[in-house]
């Protein structure tokens, strides 16, 4: 059976303790990485939309490089959103500054009513690199 390692940033966030969970999963060559969302060191959520998303997509950076990973080693993406039709312009333009040129991974976008007062999560798989 392929062992399971715990991942997480140097600076984690309190809502791993809070809830529980770990920022990531290390399994084989694969890095299955929890919902990131744009909270604060403390947990809170940033109240701005696209500060939000921009501090989502710096907690998956981090958690990633725990990881051994950068985006460009995910190969999948699933996002969630509170209010997908109006949040979708914000959230495309973060996602271009990321991922700014094809290949891309390939992605799921779901609409949700709740998110622990958050509007937008991110959770992804990535290969690590050198890993067999």
């Amino acid at each position: 059976m392929t062992r399971r390692d715990a991942v997480f940033p140097a600076n984690r966030h309190a809502l791993y303790e809070a809830h529980g969970y770990s920022a990531a999963i290390r399994s084989g060559d694969l890095l299955f990485v929890s919902g990131q969302v744009g909270s604060r060191s403390d947990g809170a959520p940033e109240p701005d939309l696209a500060a939000q998303v921009r501090l989502a997509f710096a907690n998956l950076k981090a958690v990633l490089a725990a990881g051994g990973c950068t985006f460009d080693d995910i190969v999948d993406v699933t996002t969630f959103h509170t209010d997908p039709e109006n949040q979708f312009e914000t959230v495309m333009a973060v996602k271009s500054e990321v991922f700014a040129q094809a290949p891309y991974p390939n992605w799921t976008a779901v609409g949700v009513n709740w998110l622990a007062g958050f509007d937008f999560e991110i959770k992804v798989i990535a290969r690590i690199p050198g890993k067999v």
